[in-house]
């Protein structure tokens, strides 16, 4: 994730607009703020149009991702959440499979910058929310930014991985006239 090195990217430059959703689970409500300040400091530095886009928690931030990203024209995702380590192993869970969920989507070309904070406790949250300390929301902003310019440069996604027939053509397999049986 950005917002943790010593080196430090430059934010891309854009010759087109671009446009992101910001995904947040704001179950911790200061914690919430501090995220959406942090992302839409970054996203604004760029002159980034983007929308915030509010779910219940974590485990559904990759799912209404890839919903938006089906139905909608976003660029790219600025994932944000924040998950404390409570008494039970639901924690390891919602880490785990939001982590997982959310790497699925960029293994399928969606340009997501994960800023989902885990923690032992509020202290911790509070100093990775902050844009003043950690800023991980920023670092998720800038890291959502560099793969949208690594997309733009290379050129639009292709489509997922496998066979995909061209749409103007329609491939059958083996020789029409060839055997019945196999």
């Amino acid at each position: 994730m950005a917002g943790h090195s010593d080196n430090e990217m430059d934010l891309p430059r854009f010759d087109k607009p671009v446009k992101l959703a910001i995904v947040i689970a704001p179950y911790y409500t200061a914690i919430a703020e501090a995220q959406l300040a942090g992302a839409r400091a970054v996203l604004d530095a760029v002159g980034a149009a983007h929308e915030t886009i509010e779910v219940p928690g974590s485990l559904e931030i990759a799912t209404a991702i890839g919903i938006t990203h089906r139905l909608s024209n976003f660029d790219g995702y600025v994932a944000l959440g924040c998950v404390i380590r409570g008494a039970t192993s639901h924690y390891d869970v919602v880490v785990s499979e939001s982590a997982r969920a959310l790497t699925m989507l960029g293994l399928q070309g969606v340009c997501v910058g994960n800023g989902i904070i885990t923690v032992e406790n509020r202290d911790q949250a509070e100093e990775r929310a902050d844009a003043a300390r950690q800023n991980t929301a920023g670092g998720a902003a800038q890291a959502a930014l560099h793969l949208i310019a690594l997309t733009r440069r290379f050129g639009q996604p292709k489509g997922g991985v496998g066979f995909k027939p061209r749409p103007d053509v329609i491939e059958v397999a083996g020789d029409s006239e060839g055997p019945r049986n196999a």
